[in-house]
């Protein structure tokens, strides 16, 4: 690992999960998009940030080798371990953690947890993530909801039971089985959370394991592990990006190649930034 006198920021990039909703038979990860794997895309992203100092990649098996030659090939200069994960995200996030235990990796390290299928997380979103953690510990990207979103409950929950219920085959929408509406929060309150997530090493640490001994501990994001474990920690919200999409089901590769073009060339103009940021410095 990086061994600077700063604090090092360490990216850690989730391809470990199974594409249930994709083609379990052909990993998203590893599908093309404007003729590079997606998983491609999103080790670039970080790699070409001049602020990341490392990145793991957490794999399952089946995808593991695969991987491994994307990186070679992408001849990538950061990317330090290929860490295998787990059953379910926060698995695959306990395990990078134990990875970088392990490599007694500083307690003040920015640690940015990212989605392996975002492969369009711009220049900019990161450098704002790393920024963000200068003041405070934990930091998530989101966009603001531009829909009105409900907190809904399953019928019959808490003694709720859904009126006209139909099943006689008419056609009429059955509502006997309908989640049953319970909060409309303020839309402007409301925001869809994307990645990366980012967090201090020993704030991400703590809030994990605080939440290990809860049986009840199902988490979909690690912002919700800190939010819950750790209640008194604020979470500030980075600015995304529409174009940060995160490739779930076979129409999302439509929406990815109108994006990558766009994408390619964002890219394009930070490197030629960077460069002449170096170049002017010396």
């Amino acid at each position: 690992m990086s061994q600077s006198h700063q604090a090092p920021v360490i990216a850690i990039i989730l391809a470990a999960g199974f594409g249930t909703r994709f083609d379990p038979a052909k990993p998203k990860q590893l599908v093309s998009v404007a003729d590079r794997p997606v998983i491609e895309w999103t080790i670039e992203a970080f790699e070409d940030c001049p602020e990341v100092t490392d990145i793991l990649v957490v794999v399952n098996a089946a995808v593991s080798d695969a991987v491994e030659k994307v990186i070679d090939d992408m001849g990538s200069r950061k990317v330090r371990g290929i860490v295998p994960g787990g059953e379910t995200r926060a698995d695959s996030t306990r395990a990078a953690l134990g990875f970088l235990r392990e490599y007694n990796i500083p307690d003040d390290a920015k640690v940015l947890i990212h989605d392996g299928v975002r492969p369009f997380v711009s220049p900019k979103t990161i450098l704002d993530c790393v920024a963000a953690l200068d003041s405070v510990n934990a930091a998530t990207v989101a966009v603001p909801s531009t829909d009105t979103i409900l907190i809904a409950a399953p019928a019959g929950a808490d003694g709720a039971e859904a009126d006209g219920a139909s099943s006689d085959g008419a056609g009429r929408f059955d509502t006997s089985a309908a989640p049953i509406v319970r909060i409309v929060p303020d839309r402007a309150t409301t925001y869809r959370a994307q990645t990366p997530q980012c967090f201090r090493f020993s704030t991400i640490s703590e809030a994990y394991r605080r939440a290990a001994g809860d049986e009840n501990f199902h988490p979909t994001d690690d912002t919700r592990v800190v939010v819950d474990y750790l209640p008194d920690e604020p979470v500030a919200v980075v600015e995304g990006s529409d174009d940060n999409i995160k490739i779930t089901t076979r129409p999302d590769l439509e929406v990815a190649e109108l994006i990558a073009p766009r994408a390619r060339r964002v890219r394009n103009y930070a490197r030629r930034r960077a460069v002449q940021e170096m170049t002017s410095g010396m």
